[in-house]
């Protein structure tokens, strides 16, 4: 089967000069993959003539006249940049010429385009974010990582569900664990969304470990962690700064003298191992989960190395058939989490206006009116 991949050329700090040549590496390495590269045509054919790969037959150039600033807000690139590389290359994906996007362009940009175009799959009212990161047993996959700031507890149960199908996809676990990330393991913490959510948890037909710290994440506790957007975008961008603290003091440490130079040759292998578990690039990828349509999101800043890794993680979701799997888990659960909100609802008392109403169609209600049918983002409704 060939994987056909969409490339928002011109998102991210770097534009062609990064989105190109990766592909052009990605496809030389692999024979089964079809990329599709989306922006300005003389930009794009620039590059690939610095790659050498202007013959290259899986390399197929498709025209955008517009491009989506890092700085643009939501409303000019859903609104009024109809014709940019990240809605060409998504509009690609809705009507099946492709199976996956990858773009490094403007996150919140990218989310509500991919909103507008794909729309959700049923039983889900917000997509999320998912992101691999490191631990000590490999990586824990985080979600949502910045796509959802509010969050109401039936939101945390659905990216618990997105969470699982994902994990069970690529890692081929057929139950990975779930942590609830909160400020202590023990139930009566947290506030009373977080509360509401691990009863919805513990309710569900999920691996539901329980809560989790901060900690936890590293230490691999749980194969998936999940949290609201805020908190998970605090902690991804927190790791990062962390990561980048240790190395570059590692790095001068070892430069002070002669002395500590002849060490570092001594330990150069070791370092090696060390930079390569918590290199950035190699983890470059988050998964838009929820959408009717496989979308990547690559970190803006990410050089060649980390966007073929994005191209990486999109390639091996296609191939995992993560879509698939995410609508069948959704499909397959929208009873049991229809009575585990019934059944924490029942525990609770829940009678406020804030209150979790029963799931309706496989989705959650709460008394926050949600967009109207047909707009950006709006839930469908469910066939289950």
């Amino acid at each position: 089967m060939t994987v056909k991949i969409t490339i928002d050329c011109m998102g991210g700090d770097h534009g062609p000069a990064v989105t190109v040549p990766a592909a052009v590496n990605f496809v030389r390495s692999h024979p089964d993959a079809h990329l599709l590269l989306v922006g300005i045509e003389p930009a794009i054919r620039a590059q690939l003539k610095k790659s050498k790969a202007v013959d290259e037959p899986r390399l197929t150039v498709v025209p955008a006249s517009e491009v989506v600033a890092m700085d643009d807000p939501v409303e000019v690139a859903l609104r009024r940049k109809k014709d940019s590389s990240m809605r060409v290359a998504l509009n690609l994906v809705k009507e099946g010429e492709a199976q996956t996007c990858i773009s490094a362009g403007n996150t919140g940009a990218l989310m509500a385009v991919s909103r507008y175009v794909l729309k959700t799959l049923p039983g889900i009212e917000r997509p999320a974010i998912a992101f691999a990161m490191p631990s000590q047993r490999g990586y824990t996959t985080v979600l949502d990582l910045g796509a959802n700031v509010d969050c109401e507890p039936q939101h945390l149960l659905q990216f618990a569900e997105m969470g699982h199908a994902l994990v069970s996809a690529i890692e081929g676990r057929e139950r990975p664990t779930i942590g609830l990330l909160n400020i202590g393991e023990e139930v009566i913490k947290g506030n009373e969304t977080i509360k509401r959510a691990g009863e919805l948890l513990r309710a569900s037909t999920l691996n539901f470990y329980g809560n989790v710290e901060g900690n936890d994440i590293y230490k691999g506790t749980t194969d998936v962690v999940v949290c609201d957007g805020f908190v998970g975008n605090v902690a991804l961008k927190t790791s990062e700064g962390l990561a980048k603290m240790l190395t570059d003091m590692i790095k001068e440490e070892f430069g002070r003298s002669f002395a500590t130079k002849l060490m570092a040759l001594v330990a150069m292998p070791v370092l090696k191992r060390f930079k390569r578990r918590v290199d950035p690039a190699q983890y470059n990828g988050a998964a838009l989960l929820g959408l009717r349509g496989l979308v990547i999101k690559s970190h803006g800043s990410a050089e060649a190395y980390g966007f073929e890794w994005a191209i990486k993680r999109g390639y091996d979701a296609v191939k995992n058939g993560v879509l698939e799997r995410l609508v069948r888990a959704m499909e397959e659960n929208a009873a049991p989490m229809r009575q585990a909100a019934l059944e924490a609802g029942r525990a609770n008392g829940a009678t406020g206006s804030d209150a979790v109403q029963p799931l309706q169609d496989g989705v959650a209600a709460s008394r926050t009116n949600p967009p109207p049918p047909g707009e950006p983002g709006a839930a469908l409704p469910s066939k289950a």
